[in-house]
């Protein structure tokens, strides 16, 4: 291949030359028009679109992916498909969680939300002010400053976020990620209740966050966020660990769903089962007991996996009683014996008072596990 030979890669009209030539340019790829008529470009036909032949395998993504890479392409595509929505707080952990984000939502052909969210420092200042006697000081510096720094973050986030577009762009022109049309928010509120309002509002199929590792000391706050989405939103959301134990979502084989033997299950491996529909997962039916039946079900189990078998023929199935006495226990045995890359929980609703004196299961496994889980409401 020579690299400064100049090739034809399309033919268009002046105005569509012309436009073609800008998202080429804007991508890093040098552009030239011929046959353009000087003195009246306007009104010429037949404009060749040439370029390097080194810069043909970018110029074929970009062209094949438009409605990418052109900004009014993007707004007149991005309404009425399926949503998926990657919470960032440009952590490595949050840009892992959204690679893999991106190659679920190709799939799917669905589209991308990015939110990041930072915290009004009015509000972290709340208590001490409350504390303090309003009389005995004057606040308005202090609340001249906290006006100030919101700006400052909210200009700092938006700068983050305008760089990770463009490492994303970059990423589809090289290969890394597959194209899929993405837009991003930046908004001020505790994070955990904005992931939690925009979830409520717009209903994405699927909320992709990612966790620090369990040997951390501390999760930070991107830990304690995904808890908190966990216990209280109502999507289906898929956790994602710095360092999974997969390269992309099709490499996944070994799968646990935590079973509770009742109704909810035929929901949870329903949508179990349209996110993945096509991959062929080794799922183990790991069965809690209930405080009722604290030996299990066996007979509840059998049926479940049979019902399974029948109806999700891509996937193979094996059904585990455990006891009541330490599921995560008995589950750090299972992963030993399975090495398994991913959980799959059910997570029924529970008010804030159930959720603080009883987490659920995908909480209690956020914080003792570092393998995906995908958490889904019932």
């Amino acid at each position: 291949m020579q690299e400064d030979r100049l090739i034809t890669i399309a033919i268009h009209t002046y105005e569509k030359a012309h436009e073609l030539k800008n998202i080429l340019k804007c991508e890093g790829v040098k552009v030239t028009l011929q046959n353009v008529n000087l003195s009246t470009p306007v009104v010429s036909s037949g404009i060749r679109v040439r370029i390097r032949e080194c810069d043909l395998p970018l110029a074929l993504r970009v062209i094949e992916n438009i409605e990418i890479f052109a900004p009014a392409a993007l707004k007149e595509c991005a309404d009425g498909s399926a949503e998926i929505l990657v919470p960032i707080d440009f952590s490595n952990s949050s840009k892992q969680a959204c690679f893999i984000a991106f190659r679920i939502a190709s799939a799917h052909k669905a589209k991308i939300k990015l939110l990041h969210t930072y915290v009004d420092p009015m509000l972290t200042n709340t208590a001490s002010l409350q504390l303090t006697d309003a009389m005995t000081f004057d606040t308005s510096a202090d609340a001249v400053m906290e006006i100030q720094e919101e700006k400052e973050l909210n200009k700092l986030g938006n700068s983050q976020m305008k760089e990770f577009e463009t490492l994303l762009r970059d990423k589809m022109k090289d290969g890394v990620i597959p194209p899929v049309i993405f837009s991003s928010e930046v908004s001020e509120g505790l994070p955990e209740e904005v992931i939690t309002d925009y979830a409520s509002t717009h209903h994405p199929m699927l909320i992709v966050m990612g966790t620090r590792g369990a040997n951390r000391q501390s999760r930070d706050m991107l830990g304690s966020v995904t808890a908190e989405v966990l216990d209280s939103c109502r999507s289906s959301i898929f956790t994602v660990p710095e360092s999974p134990r997969f390269k992309t979502v099709a490499d996944i084989r070994e799968v646990v769903y935590f079973a509770s033997s009742r109704q909810q299950d035929i929901l949870a491996l329903d949508a179990l089962y349209r996110i993945f529909p096509e991959q062929s997962l080794s799922v183990t039916l790991a069965s809690i007991p209930s405080k009722k039946k604290p030996k299990g079900d066996a007979e509840a189990l059998g049926n479940l996996k049979e019902y399974c078998v029948k109806n999700y023929p891509a996937y193979t199935f094996k059904a585990l009683q455990l006891s009541q006495s330490n599921e995560i226990e008995e589950f750090k045995v299972l992963d030993n014996q399975n090495k398994i890359e991913l959980i799959v929980v059910p997570t029924p609703h529970k008010n804030i008072f159930a959720r603080l004196f009883n987490p659920s299961l995908a909480h209690k496994l956020l914080f003792h596990s570092d393998i995906p889980m995908l958490s889904i409401p019932v």
